[in-house]
């Protein structure tokens, strides 16, 4: 293994992983083939991660960070909740639909991570449902929803709006119909919001 000249570095560990998952898919990926292509010894990976488990849950986090981190910035926004709200879904459908269609052999890598990393992804979910509430809390003090419970509406727009974020959909976001779908759905999701 040549050596490296380069600082090991906990991004710079988290980027290989990316690699080699993608290369070899979950199955086959090893610790070992991440500190290869590192040119660095597997010990040197296991002083940034303890365990294969930890160092496979901290690249699946760092892959749902950077959906959050976009989306972050919008529900801080302080534009007209209801274009927030709008934005905010079709963003994350987006950035969900680019990950599967841009990358599917690192989605699909990705789609099983998220499944052995439950806990990872309940935090990332909490992230997104605590974003949602922050706009529909603005909407509601700004008098465009009305919403007893901003948390629990929250949660009802994210599970409405599963389609169109949740992996397991992702085969139906070619349909040439999903962009006429998910209108469709946001305009009742906003509908729902600001009825009276």
């Amino acid at each position: 293994m040549p050596p490296t000249s380069e600082t090991l570095t906990t991004e710079r560990i988290l980027e290989a992983t990316e690699e080699v998952l993608r290369r070899h898919g979950p199955a086959k990926a090893t610790v070992v083939d991440v500190a290869r292509a590192l040119g660095v010894s597997h010990g040197s990976v296991y002083r940034h991660f303890p365990t294969k488990a930890a160092l496979r849950e901290a690249v699946t986090k760092r892959w749902l960070d950077r959906t959050s981190e976009r989306l972050a910035a919008i529900a801080a926004a302080e534009d007209d909740p209801k274009e927030r709200l709008r934005t905010w879904l079709a963003t994350l459908f987006e950035a969900k639909r680019q990950k599967a269609g841009g990358d599917p052999e690192l989605f699909a890598t990705y789609t099983v991570l998220t499944d052995e990393n439950g806990t990872t992804v309940g935090e990332h979910i909490a992230d997104l449902t605590t974003q949602l509430t922050r706009i529909v809390e603005d909407g509601v003090a700004s008098g465009a929803f009305t919403a007893a419970d901003p948390a629990v509406a929250a949660r009802a727009v994210f599970q409405a709006t599963a389609r169109f974020h949740d992996p397991c959909h992702a085969a139906e976001w070619t349909d040439p119909a999903i962009e006429t779908d998910f209108s469709a759905v946001a305009d009742l999701v906003i509908r729902g919001l600001t009825d009276r």
